[in-house]
């Protein structure tokens, strides 16, 4: 291989890293969301992540990046597990779309903190969450 040919590689892996880290979004809480394919996207919180924290996330991405309605149901469709978008341990994945959830009705939602497939509540509700302040003192 070519002194050329490795500069070439090497600037396609780097613009293609750059275009992958420029579609993440950043919540205002500081959480990170990766967009999914079929409507999804993965919400991947800093270390110790609370409910809340996924879904202030969630509802922030949907209303401001998906610009969605205060009034569109969003749903967990993976509860929490290993990341599909980075290396971390823990994301949970949303979309709006019902028949991508595969779980409660509409308006079900056990905790804010139990993450299971299908919980969902309105966008609106979701950001409320953003201006919560951390408990636990």
């Amino acid at each position: 291989m070519t002194i050329l040919s490795r500069t070439l590689v090497g600037a396609s892996i780097v613009a293609l890293l750059m275009a992958g880290s420029a579609s993440a979004f950043t919540s205002r809480d500081g959480t990170r969301v990766n967009p999914l394919s079929e409507g999804r996207f993965e919400v991947v919180p800093r270390a110790g992540g609370v409910g809340r924290d996924y879904w202030c996330a969630a509802g922030d991405y949907a209303q401001r990046a998906l610009k969605a309605p205060w009034a569109a149901q969003l749903f967990i469709s993976r509860s929490r597990g290993p990341s599909e978008t980075t290396n971390k341990r823990s994301a949970v994945q949303f979309t709006l779309r019902a028949d991508l959830a595969g779980g409660p009705e509409k308006g079900d939602l056990g905790s804010v903190n139990s993450l299971a497939r299908g919980d969902n509540m309105r966008v609106q509700e979701a950001f409320r969450y953003c201006s919560q302040l951390p408990t636990g003192f």
